[in-house]
């Protein structure tokens, strides 16, 4: 067995457990917190933002960091181990798509979802100490929730392609 078949196996495993956090805390703040935050009255909104949802966010945020530099070491080593030509294959194509989509939501992550919520979580740790309901968000929660539910859309053909890329019968 090959130093970069071992390689790839740990990568893939790193992937795989990084994918499952990333993308398990999308659905939960899709499924169960937005809904929840919903209903909830202002003292348990909060709790939950000053004190579940940056923990919470630390997990989804890292999860997807460890998910794409995992996915574009794979991809590289595939590259320079394989050869470009993989990338015209039928799983070099799913696989492309895929990561594209990967990417496009970790961009999401790390570039409009997390600094929409850092203002969020300061808001609402200022208001909780002054006892009052958070102030100056302005559109700052909805651009969050647009862009998490865009990653929970673009979630399910990502998913697709990876899968396909290795299960898809050709």
């Amino acid at each position: 067995m090959s130093t970069w078949a071992v390689t790839e196996f740990v990568l893939r495993w790193i992937h795989f457990l990084a994918g499952i956090t990333w993308i398990g805390l999308l659905y939960y703040f899709n499924f169960v917190q937005a809904p929840f935050m919903a209903g909830a009255g202002g003292p348990t909104k909060l709790e939950v933002t000053t004190k579940l949802l940056p923990r919470a966010l630390w997990w989804f945020r890292w999860g997807a960091m460890v998910t794409a530099i995992a996915g574009v070491l794979i991809l590289w080593g595939r590259a320079t181990n394989s050869g470009w030509g993989y990338f015209g294959t039928h799983q070099g194509i799913m696989i492309s798509i895929g990561s594209l989509l990967g990417l496009i939501m970790w961009f999401n992550v790390w570039f409009i979802i997390w600094p929409n919520q850092q203002v969020i979580i300061a808001a609402n740790e200022e208001a909780m100490a002054k006892g009052q309901a958070p102030q100056g968000l302005g559109n700052r929660p909805r651009v969050a929730f647009l862009a998490s539910r865009t990653n929970t859309m673009l979630s399910i053909p990502m998913l697709f392609f990876m899968a396909a890329s290795s299960h898809l019968p050709w």
